[in-house]
């Protein structure tokens, strides 16, 4: 399915509460495939491409948190959905940060996945470093940074066949969508909003993540009031691929448990 006016492809699957998910940078709607397998049956699930990503259309630079949030409000719109709960990963994290301060009546509960909404400077200064990096050596560079930043050892070992579906994604997307998303992830700032957030919030990450690190996951855990955290022992990035049963049991057990909100 697709916008009405054709930019954004989306998809929904399953029955029940709707339930809105949003990728990452360099990913499509496909990447939460091990995830929707998992919850089909429990929620009416709508994901979408951001546009540059997948079967959506381009836009024009420079990208923004913000056009991606209005992006996911337009695909609600075209589904006939008024209220949801949400759940972004990565960069998808970062725009479930946003949607939840600027439509707080759309939305009912948040988990935010391996996400970020601020940084140190030390940490600002390896996402410039990382930019550069790409840069200068295009997509090989992305690729293997991906590789290596996104899976543990021994699934990169004993899944050759998912590595190489990951670098085909990548090399999927034009190159310079690709930057103008990174850009967004490493540059937008959202920390000193986060106390805004009065919906219920899960915030996960993987214990080694390098992208979303614990200590950014317990900062923004202690940001949002009444917020739940959980870190997954032993994880990187690639939670929805190496751990797509447990991310959806989480989703599940916050999702549908009973809240006063």
């Amino acid at each position: 399915m697709r916008t009405e006016d054709g930019t954004i492809s989306f998809e929904i699957s399953g029955q029940g509460v709707p339930l809105v998910l949003v990728h990452g940078v360099g990913a499509n709607l496909q990447s939460w495939d091990g995830v929707c397998d998992e919850l089909k049956d429990d929620f009416t699930l709508i994901r979408s491409d951001l546009r540059g990503h997948g079967n959506s259309a381009q836009i024009e630079p420079p990208y923004s948190v913000d056009r991606f949030a209005e992006d996911i409000i337009k695909v609600m719109d075209a589904a006939g959905v008024e209220r949801a709960h949400l759940a972004g990963f990565s960069l998808g994290g970062l725009i479930a940060q946003k949607l939840a301060t600027a439509f707080p009546d759309r939305f009912d509960r948040i988990a935010i996945l391996a996400a970020v909404a601020g940084r140190t400077e030390e940490e600002r200064a390896k996402v410039v470093a990382r930019l550069k990096m790409i840069e200068d050596g295009g997509m090989p560079a992305i690729t293997g940074a991906a590789t290596d930043r996104w899976f543990t050892e021994d699934f990169a070992r004993r899944h050759p066949e998912v590595i190489k579906r990951r670098v085909a994604e990548l090399e999927a997307v034009h190159l310079p969508s690709y930057m103008e998303a990174y850009r967004v992830f490493g540059t937008t700032e959202l920390i000193d909003t986060l106390h805004r957030i009065d919906r219920p919030t899960l915030v996960l990450t993987g214990e080694f993540d390098q992208g979303s690190n614990p200590r950014m996951a317990r900062d923004m855990h202690q940001r949002i009031a009444g917020s739940e955290l959980v870190i997954l022992p032993g994880l990187k990035h690639s939670i929805l691929v190496e751990a797509s049963d447990i991310v959806a049991s989480h989703l599940r057990d916050f999702f549908t448990r009973n809240m006063d909100n």
